[in-house]
């Protein structure tokens, strides 16, 4: 969601072609953070991630599996709604790992009322036991406008040779009758620009090619390797008031880990996981199934390219939930830091 006013500028272009262009490359704008090679923590079933000061946006994302893992969010502003159900399938290939996304993302505009479909590359993270870890997406990136027809495809370069063709992106906006109309190129690390084009799919004369997205500057020498914004939204200074005692800012592994005490991190990561094991087993011995909070599981099962995927669909709970929160006349002065990590369903287990 960092450059999400790109989905702002699509739902006020009037032009149906650069709306898929703007959209487009709000998705590739993703990946200049996907270069962090570091192992993520893994999300305790029922963690939550929300977010509701940046750009107008309430986003909120929730585990609803732990296995398979699973995740799904919804994002909403003035200008569009976003809606995902991420699940991952995995291919070790010795010193590589190959990451297929499971997945289905669709953004609606609100002003046109289009909806949009994303089916992205696939991820591969290169040199997992010997050499310097880093990572690479090749392949194409479709996203298509179900209500229209038009489609961008995107051609992400493979890295070759000494990092030939590394971050390289081109590809174009088809109507829905397959003619190219306009080109799109650029580099996912750096910026991405577009112009018109013929049906051969060569610029048009006259016209000139218009960067449309640059990366934003990242922190010098960080050692975690994050953008501003992540540096941003991890912080307890943008938490919301009464924030989800399940949010990821309070897992205390975490935050261990920010203070630089890894012996604490990883003490405090075992006993989480055992909480999450007890509460499977406690589950079981009930006869009893995870629900998760703020999505519903459907009975849809979408087809990816690599494979079928079971649709979570967002419950309209959240937004509920701030809407309240919104109204209440009554003052919150609690220290968003002091709120215990509890995502558990079982509440008789968070002190365990």
């Amino acid at each position: 969601m960092e450059y999400c006013e790109l989905l702002d500028k699509a739902d006020e272009s009037e032009d149906p072609y650069m709306r898929m262009v703007y959209a487009a490359t709000w998705a590739v704008s993703v990946y200049f953070g996907y270069q962090r090679a570091w192992k993520p923590f893994n999300p305790i079933l029922g963690e939550t991630y929300e977010m509701v000061n940046h750009q107008g946006i309430t986003f909120i994302s929730e585990q609803v599996s732990h296995h398979p893992p699973m995740g799904a969010a919804h994002c909403e502003n003035a200008h569009f709604t976003y809606d995902i159900t991420s699940k991952v399938k995995t291919k070790f290939l010795g010193n590589s790992l190959e990451i297929y996304p499971l997945g289905r993302t669709r953004v609606t505009l609100k002003k046109s009322g289009v909806m949009l479909e994303l089916v992205p590359p696939l991820t591969k993270v290169n040199n997992l036991i010997f050499g310097r870890t880093w990572i690479d997406s090749p392949g194409e990136m479709v996203m298509t406008n179900l209500t229209t027809g038009d489609k961008v495809v995107l051609y992400f370069q493979p890295c070759g040779w000494f990092g030939a063709g590394r971050y390289e992106v081109d590809g174009y906006v088809y109507s829905a009758a397959e003619e190219p109309k306009i080109m799109v190129t650029g580099k996912w690390n750096q910026s991405m620009s577009c112009q018109p084009c013929d049906q051969e799919g060569d610029p048009l004369p006259g016209t000139v090619l218009e960067e449309i997205w640059r990366v934003a500057p990242a922190p010098p020498g960080d050692k975690y390797q994050y953008t501003n914004f992540a540096h941003k939204i991890n912080s307890f200074d943008t938490a919301p008031k009464k924030l989800l005692p399940s949010d990821a800012r309070l897992r205390p592994d975490r935050y261990a880990l920010e203070k630089g005490d890894m012996s604490k991190s990883g003490y405090e990561k075992s006993r989480l996981e055992e909480q999450q094991r007890a509460e499977k087993r406690t589950r079981e011995a009930k006869g009893e199934q995870f629900s998760p909070r703020w999505f519903n599981m459907t009975d849809e099962i979408f087809p990816t390219p690599w494979g079928d995927l079971e649709v979570y669909e967002y419950n309209g709970k959240y937004t509920e939930h701030r809407a309240a929160i919104a109204s209440s006349s009554v003052a919150d002065d609690t220290d968003v830091s002091s709120i215990e990590f509890n995502p558990w369903q079982y509440s008789s287990l968070s002190s365990q």
